[in-house]
């Protein structure tokens, strides 16, 4: 469904319950590493028009309900609903292609020298292509201390959990429920982002009210939710479920009530890309690294994608 800028309301008051009696917002980031200068384009041009209705202050997060994401969607989430000194968003979506174009070329710094594809190929073999170090500096940087319940909308950023071999998802609609989930923006960023092959994986610690330790090792999203707009969705039912019907004046099933503007950012390089002639004389190494690209993770993130479209059209 297409987001119409006429039916937004104006700016609204923080973590307020989902739109009541009309539709629910939820604005969906895709991953997709750099192609994140795709989604940041987008959003500047939608914030540019909201401002011409609402005022220069006029922020996204103001007008959406629920903003979902994963992988650098996840970033660009927490980028657009994390507050400053204000209480108003850390970052202007204008501003979120200055931070790509400034920080992506020391994020995934790109080797020129002779022999760099084979130095690559050992490097990718041993351990991530990146070793994530610049990564994690500036989102720390850039988010600080705050806390996944102190966003000024509701967020919701997938991750996988490879010592639980289960996605975590991280919910401000779920933090008063769990308050082990209650993490670092900057450690649930760094966590979606940690794509398999490319980033290292992710550990931190939680600490919940009554002391007990909750341990995450964190990898992509993408692997188990690359579409994080079911994601969105199925929290907003399960808050439904939790308050009741009557607090929202819906049911979880309404589905036509959600007011969905997904973002991706491109048709994937891999697609079409393999076939099973060569996929047949593939081992380890085929599967890991195959013309620049890593078959495995392209197969899990894509499925993931595909599943989630089936479900939303079910």
């Amino acid at each position: 469904m297409f987001l119409n800028m006429a039916n937004m309301q104006t700016p609204r008051s923080p973590l307020q319950l989902p739109t009541r009696g009309n539709q629910i917002t939820v604005l969906s980031i895709d991953g997709g590493g750099i192609r994140g200068i795709i989604t940041g384009t987008i959003l500047a041009f939608l914030e540019s028009e909201l401002q011409k209705l609402d005022g220069a202050d006029a922020r996204l997060a103001d007008y959406f309900d629920v903003i979902s994401g994963t992988s650098t969607g996840g970033l660009v989430t927490a980028m657009l609903a994390a507050p400053n000194k204000q209480n108003r968003p850390l970052f202007a979506a204008k501003d979120i292609n200055d931070f790509y174009l400034e920080n992506c070329p020391k994020i995934f710094p790109q080797d020129s020298a002779p022999f760099a594809s084979a130095a690559n190929l050992v490097k990718t073999l041993r351990g991530p292509k990146y070793d994530g170090k610049f990564l994690h500096s500036i989102v720390k940087e850039k988010l600080g201390d705050t806390w996944l319940h102190q966003t000024l909308t509701n967020i919701v950023i997938p991750t996988f959990d490879i010592k639980r071999l289960q996605p975590t998802i991280f919910s401000t609609y779920n933090v008063k429920n769990n308050p082990s989930t209650d993490a670092l923006l900057s450690d649930i960023c760094i966590g979606t982002s940690a794509a398999p092959t490319y980033l290292p994986a992710h550990y931190f610690e939680t600490k919940d009210p009554s002391g007990k330790v909750r341990d995450f090792n964190l990898i992509d999203g993408g692997v188990a939710a690359n579409n994080p707009t079911l994601v969105a969705i199925s929290e907003v039912s399960k808050a439904i479920n939790r308050e009741g019907p009557d607090s929202y004046r819906m049911n979880p099933m309404e589905y036509g009530r959600f007011l969905v503007l997904s973002l991706g950012t491109g048709t994937a390089k891999s697609e079409e890309k393999y076939d099973a002639e060569e996929a047949a004389k593939w081992g380890l190494l085929g599967w890991l690294t195959s013309d620049h690209s890593t078959p495995l993770v392209d197969v899990f993130t894509q499925a993931s994608a595909c599943e989630t479209i089936k479900i939303t059209e079910r």
